[in-house]
C-alpha cells in the first residue's frame, strides 16, 4: 500500500496521472492495465443503480463492490468512496473507514470536503488510513450542480479548503468542476497531487465515471470527452441476437452439445 501511495505523490512532478471509476471485477481488470488509480465511487448510485443522486448509496453496497473491484486491480491504486453521513464525526468516520480497510482491502479512501472536517481527515491520517480529499463540486454537499471557483472569493476559499487538507495529511485531492485558472493555482500551490473531473488540463491528473466516458450512462456533462458510443455497439448486437434467436440460427450445431 504505502509504495503504490509513494508512486502517486511522485506524479505531482511526473507524468499525469490516470484515474478512472469501476464498480465489479470485470471492468477494475481492464482498467488496471491503463489506470495508476481505479475509483470505486459513490457515483454507481446513479450510473449502476439508477438511484436520483449519490446519496442514496449505502456503505455496505459501496463496501461489497470495493471487493470485486479488488479482485480485478492488481496494479492500480483503489480508492474508495466514503458515502455521504459515514464520516459526519470522527468517531463514526473511524468506525466505517475501519471497516472499508478490513473488508476490501483497498488503498485508500475519499472523503468529501464540507469545509469543516479537515481534523477529521487529519486525526484519520494519524490512525493510518490514507486519505484522498475532495472539494470544488461535491455532491454530497451541494444540491445544485454549479462550477466552483469563478468568482474571486471562491477562488480564495478553495485554495484555503485545499491547502487545509493537504495539512491535514491527505496523499492527494480531487478538484470537481473548478475553474480553469482557479484549479491551475491550486495545483500550483499544493505539494500533492490534484485529480481534474472538469477542472482543466492543469491538474496533476484526470478522473471520469468511466460509464460517462464509454457512453453508456446517458450523463452528457460539458467536460465529458466520448471516447465511444458503447449504447449504439450494445443496442446493435442485441439486435442481431434477437434476430439470430427468432430466425433460429442461434444456437446452432456448434453451439450445443452433441
Amino acid at each position: 500500500m504505502r509504495k503504490k501511495l509513494s508512486r502517486i505523490k511522485n506524479f505531482k512532478l511526473n507524468k499525469k496521472l490516470v484515474c478512472l471509476t469501476a464498480y465489479s471485477k470485470p471492468i477494475a481488470k481492464l482498467l488496471d492495465n491503463h489506470c495508476d488509480m481505479i475509483l470505486v465511487g459513490d457515483s454507481m448510485a446513479t450510473a449502476f443503480y439508477g438511484m436520483k443522486d449519490t446519496k442514496s448509496i449505502s456503505l455496505n453496497t459501496i463496501i461489497n463492490h470495493s471487493i470485486a473491484v479488488r479482485k480485478g486491480a492488481k496494479k492500480s491504486t483503489v480508492v474508495v468512496d466514503m458515502p455521504i453521513n459515514t464520516y459526519k464525526n470522527l468517531e463514526v468516520a473511524k468506525k466505517n473507514v475501519s471497516e472499508v480497510f478490513k473488508r476490501t482491502k483497498c488503498d485508500a479512501v475519499k472523503l468529501e470536503s464540507n469545509g469543516k472536517n479537515f481534523k477529521i481527515i487529519k486525526k484519520l491520517v494519524e490512525l493510518g488510513y490514507p486519505i484522498m480529499g475532495h472539494i470544488g463540486f461535491t455532491p454530497q454537499n451541494k444540491k445544485k450542480f454549479k462550477p466552483q471557483g469563478l468568482k474571486k472569493i471562491e477562488e480564495k476559499r478553495l485554495i484555503k479548503e485545499s491547502l487545509e487538507i493537504e495539512r491535514a495529511g491527505a496523499f492527494s485531492l480531487v478538484l470537481e468542476c473548478i475553474a480553469e485558472k482557479t484549479s491551475k493555482k491550486i495545483t500550483n500551490i499544493t505539494k500533492i497531487p490534484t485529480i481534474g473531473i472538469g477542472s482543466s488540463k492543469f491538474c496533476n491528473g484526470q478522473i471520469l465515471v468511466t460509464d460517462d466516458l464509454i457512453g453508456i450512462s446517458g450523463f452528457k456533462p460539458k467536460f465529458v470527452k466520448k471516447y465511444i458510443n458503447l449504447k449504439q455497439i450494445l443496442n446493435k448486437t442485441f439486435a442481431k441476437f434477437k434476430t439470430d434467436v427468432i430466425s433460429q440460427k442461434f444456437p446452432s450445431r456448434k453451439n450445443s452439445f452433441i
